[in-house]
């Protein structure tokens, strides 16, 4: 069912993961440790705020390089630990044995209710929330001056003994000491199942959820490890300098914190420790260069960041791996059992939910019953509210009214963790994997429904039963390629299956699919029908929304149609497509009895060419010496199955993937190895693949965007568009990401066309659309192909895109395999066999086959 595709399989971050790096970390330690016994003062001083730095810096690399959170305000942390060890051990009376754990634990909580409202927002508005945090913690400082001493601080610290070193040498054993435990516990989080939950809810925090992972703990988790960290070392610079005062903990030293990070490469193992080393020691290397000294630092800094941009472990990690590649992994072998765990599983019924927002009912008064072993299918023409009643049924919405239940389990009202976690499972219209963990990974973590515990590490590659279950449902699933592989590189269709096995993971009573059939080919969309018969025949509700309706009819038992969020009607599939009101509202008129529109006549000169391009993603090329060729006014289809390379060399075309060689022109002027918005300047304009409108903006800035390289006469232009597709005027003022998913078609074509392109490129301008919504779209370009405009269209739909084209390539494998008219393509029967899972009707001799 799937095509196998080059691995790039999990990398090993750079640092305690072979017995020799562990041997290195090990011996950089020892080495900082005999450094601290012997060098001068001034030195020791220097080594052991290196050492601090990689403690922090450990710590906000659990925040930064694992869950995706960024802080600027780790300085607070750090200073609740100084002040924490010096008001007890001065005031108190304490030892510093007993006030630094306490430190520690004082800055983790304040980092668990920092955390709980911070983490309800993300990207700027938390930076904006920690560096406010930062703020407080030094203003607050200096007015608790009856406690703190003020701006004056508190001074006469004194340092730990440990021995055999006293003063800042024995803060300099601790702090090394410190790093050390800390990168260990590190590498032990990060290769566990909290890693890989970390990383999941960094990559897709929706899908998370849908297998039971809590986002909130599991982020607030990170944020109080990352604060008691900066804590701990924040009470050991109290001793180290003596003296503690506010103006030490500025926000400067905030950002010094995350470009350790940053600099040593997030998510690194090691990175933090190569950070610290650069930012501690580099500035008093360049001591010498006095007023200077700052702007080298700073030139040097830049300068490693663009030469790697993940780091200096990343970039070392990239240089190991370019010197001496790793054999992927050995794929497992032997026979699989298949199938689910037999047990007695409950169905679904929803009764009466009704979803608003504001003043739209998208769903009202919806009930339904989703059995135990059958496929229930939820059909009907976009925005009928088909989406929304899944998001109801996993707990995404709340509903307005109305309840569901699992069994004799109620559900309504509850999260969407909860609702995972009682045996409702999901699949996405868009496939959500986490794409930094491996297939593998993906299912694993799915199992235990959200409960991480302690599997951590190696614990985990020591249960084997695990990963022979995971193994299970990859191969019931259809998937052949490696577990290994990362799922950020699978095709399309591999993406669908391993979405489904990670589903399936979860050992769930209920599974909800939202059009998984969508961008699959013929053929694939068979073995997806089989798949889903095989999960419904081992007892589980599967309930489908679909809008193939050979699918659909083919799988189905029972057939629930929405429109305009109402009930439309229900029953078996024959009851259903023999129903004149299902008729009329979903399917609408047959494509096929449409009689095509007489062709507008063909300039003989060519608007686009591509010749012998070559291009990937690594060291596999994806495209193998393409020649394609687009005359001016023509309407030009490019064929395939999945994994063809279609879509990629759409973008190497638009200038959005950089090609290893080869020619593209437009009106004869060269495009290869421009930007994107200087091949959109000389008229080459992409419609991409999954529409990709700007959601919160308004569908009129949507359409005014386009404009933006040719501003001149825009609102006329604004106005043809509305006139083009009525609908959007009807929704002009409306966030575009409240659209249907044929409205948002329709908007990212009027977007394109404000640019008055030249060649006009449409890749999967069909997918996910109900069959009458599809017969608008086509409507609407074949209008734009009898005005004259030149079209290159990528569609699965093959008998759609025959039908708009003139001529016709084929893709397999990343090469032309045929070209032709539209017609002597599709009456080609191999082929359509072959690439386009159709039905053949007969061969046509004067077909044009490629080498």
């Amino acid at each position: 069912m799937n095509r196998p595709a080059v691995p790039r399989t999990t990398p090993m971050p750079l640092g305690l993961g072979t017995p020799a790096q562990i041997a290195a970390v090990l011996a950089l330690l020892a080495a900082g440790a005999v450094l601290a016994l012997t060098l001068n003062g001034y030195w020791v001083f220097v080594l052991a705020n290196v050492a601090l730095l990689a403690i922090v810096g450990i710590g906000l690399n659990v925040l930064l390089g694992l869950s995706g959170q960024v802080s600027f305000g780790h300085v607070g942390f750090y200073a609740i630990g100084a002040y924490t060890v010096a008001i007890l051990t001065t005031q108190a009376g304490w030892s510093f044995w007993a006030a630094w754990p306490l430190a520690a634990l004082l800055g983790g909580l304040a980092g668990a209710l920092l955390a709980l409202p911070a983490l309800r927002v993300k990207g700027p508005y938390l930076a904006m929330i920690t560096i406010a945090f930062g703020f407080i913690v030094e203003h607050g400082i200096v007015e608790a001056g009856a406690l703190t001493g003020g701006q004056n601080g508190i001074m006469g610290l004194a340092a730990p003994s440990l021995g055999v070193a006293q003063g800042e040498r024995a803060v300099a054993l601790l702090a090394i000491a410190t790093a050390g435990v800390a990168l260990a516990g590190y590498a032990w989080l990060s290769r566990g199942t909290w890693g890989a939950g970390l990383r999941a809810v960094r990559d897709a925090e929706t899908a998370a959820e849908s297998i039971g992972l809590n986002p909130l703990f599991i982020k607030t988790v990170a944020f109080a490890v990352s604060a008691a960290l900066a804590a701990a070392a924040g009470a050991l610079f109290a001793p180290l300098s003596g003296f503690v005062t506010p103006h030490t903990f500025g926000f400067l030293q905030s950002i010094l914190f995350v470009l350790v990070v940053m600099l040593g490469g997030a998510g690194s193992v090691a990175g933090p420790l190569v950070g610290a080393v650069v930012v501690g020691l580099l500035p008093e290397l360049l001591s010498g260069l006095e007023e200077y000294r700052l702007l080298f630092f700073g030139a040097l800094l830049l300068v490693v960041l663009w030469a790697a941009p993940d780091g200096v472990a990343g970039g070392l990690r990239r240089l190991r791996e370019r010197l001496w590649p790793a054999a992927p992994p050995a794929l497992e072998t032997g026979e699989a059992a298949l199938g689910l765990h037999a047990r007695p599983r409950a169905g679904l019924a929803a009764q009466g939910i009704t979803m608003q927002f504001g003043g739209v009912r998208a769903v009202g008064g919806l009930s339904l019953r989703a059995e135990a072993g059958r496929v229930t299918s939820l059909i009907g023409p976009n925005g009928a509210g088909k989406s929304t009643a899944l998001n109801v049924l996993g707990g995404f919405y709340l509903p307005t009214a109305g309840g569901f239940s699992l069994g004799a389990r109620e559900l309504a009202g509850q999260s969407a963790v909860r609702i995972a976690r009682a045996g409702v499972a999901r699949t996405y219209q868009t496939s959500q994997l986490f794409g930094s963990l491996s297939v593998l990974d993906n299912v694993v973590l799915a199992m235990g429904r959200g409960r991480l515990g302690a599997l951590l590490g190696a614990a985990r590659r020591r249960a084997p039963e695990r990963t022979r279950r995971a193994h299970e449902l990859l191969v019931f699933c259809g998937y052949t390629g490696s577990p290994h592989t990362l799922a950020a590189d699978l095709p399309h269709v591999d993406r669908r299956l391993v979405e489904v096995a990670r589903a399936l993971a979860t050992d769930p009573d209920a599974l909800l699919l939202d059009e998984p059939a969508a961008g699959l080919s013929r053929e694939d969309k068979q073995g997806l029908g089989a798949l889903l018969r095989r999960i419904a025949d081992a007892g589980v509700a599967v309930l489908l929304v679909e809008h193939d309706m050979a699918l659909v009819m083919g799988i189905s038992d029972h057939v629930v149609v929405l429109d305009a969020g109402e009930r439309l009607a229900a029953g078996t599939p024959a009851e259903v497509q023999a129903d004149p009101a299902v008729q009329a509202a979903y399917l609408g008129e047959s494509l096929d009895s449409a009689a095509p529109a007489p062709r507008a006549p063909v300039d003989s000169e060519e608007a686009l060419g591509v010749g012998a391009l070559i291009a990937g993603y690594g060291a596999e090329p994806v495209l193998h010496g393409i020649d394609l060729r687009v005359r001016r006014g023509e309407a030009v289809a490019l064929l395939g199955a999945n994994g063809a390379g279609k879509s990629t060399l759409m973008k190497a075309i638009a200038g959005l993937h950089r090609p290893v060689q080869g020619g593209i022109h437009v009106d004869g002027a060269a495009l290869h190895g421009l930007g994107a918005e200087q091949v959109v300047a000389r008229g080459v304009v992409l419609v991409p693949e999954g529409r990709q409108v700007f959601p919160e903006l308004s569908v009129l800035d949507n359409i005014r965007l386009g404009a933006f390289l040719r501003p001149e006469d825009r609102e006329a232009r604004v106005q043809e568009q509305l006139e083009r597709f009525p609908r959007l005027r009807e929704r002009l003022h409306q966030r575009a990401g409240l659209l249907s998913g044929g409205e948002q078609q329709m908007l990212a074509i009027a977007r394109a066309l404000m640019s008055r392109p030249r060649v006009l490129l449409l890749d999967e301008p069909s997918l996910g659309l109900a069959p009458k919504v599809i017969a608008e779209l086509f409507a609407a370009l074949d209008r734009l192909r009898r005005e004259g405009m030149t079209l290159l269209l990528v569609d699965q739909m093959a008998g759609l895109a025959l039908a708009l084209a003139d001529r016709a390539y084929v893709m397999e494998g990343g090469r032309i395999v045929a070209q032709g008219t539209a017609a002597e393509i599709a009456a080609d029967g191999a082929l359509a066999a072959a690439y386009l899972g159709e039905q053949a009707n007969a061969p046509a001799p004067a077909l044009v086959r490629a080498a």
